[in-house]
């Protein structure tokens, strides 16, 4: 009967990302017991945190009483192979890490940084996340959020053709349009 234990105790990464910036209380709320024991309920069992330049450093651990393991690591050349094989990402509000999990069809955790002046990138989220594409959350309402979420209820992001668009600005500007 081990064997079917193992079986069912499959990987479920959960890659959290801010990006190049510093972004401690995203980092700080997912190394809350709170959310890890909520990722844990949900069936996540790794957390990995690219945590940027913060200064907040997130307690390592490894799986244990309800938690899942976690680790971090500053920065990378390319994230790209972290959100390939995560399970669920959650993410600082940056439209390239958001459009990059969309289309890989990830289900997506959008925080977003309130200490950020002007902050139109809380529009995108907010946005996306009426069209139930992802879900949007603060940092202070992260556990909510990761209780409350059905991924299955997501819906597909489906890249809209931008052409249109283009040829209109190109009009505008007087460039020839193909």
């Amino acid at each position: 009967m081990g064997d079917i234990d193992d079986i069912a105790k499959e990987k479920r990464v959960v890659f959290v990302t801010v990006g190049t910036t510093s972004f401690d209380a995203l980092v700080r709320a997912v190394d809350t017991p709170e959310v890890k024991n909520e990722l844990f309920k949900k069936g996540y069992t790794d957390i990995l945190i690219q945590m940027g330049r913060g200064l907040y450093i997130p307690t390592k651990s490894t799986a244990e009483n309800g938690s899942p393991a976690l680790d971090y690591f500053t920065f990378s050349s390319s994230i790209a192979d972290y959100l390939k094989s995560a399970s669920l990402v959650i993410s600082h509000a940056g439209s390239g890490s958001i459009f990059e999990t969309l289309r890989l069809g990830k289900p997506l955790i959008v925080v977003v940084n309130e200490d950020l002046m002007d902050n139109h990138q809380s529009e995108l989220a907010e946005e996306l996340a009426e069209r139930k594409h992802l879900y949007c959350a603060r940092p202070q309402t992260l556990y909510k959020t990761i209780s409350d979420m059905d991924p299955g209820s997501l819906v597909p992001y489906q890249p809209g053709d931008a052409k249109p668009v283009a040829e209109l600005i190109y009009r505008y500007l007087g460039f020839p349009v193909d």
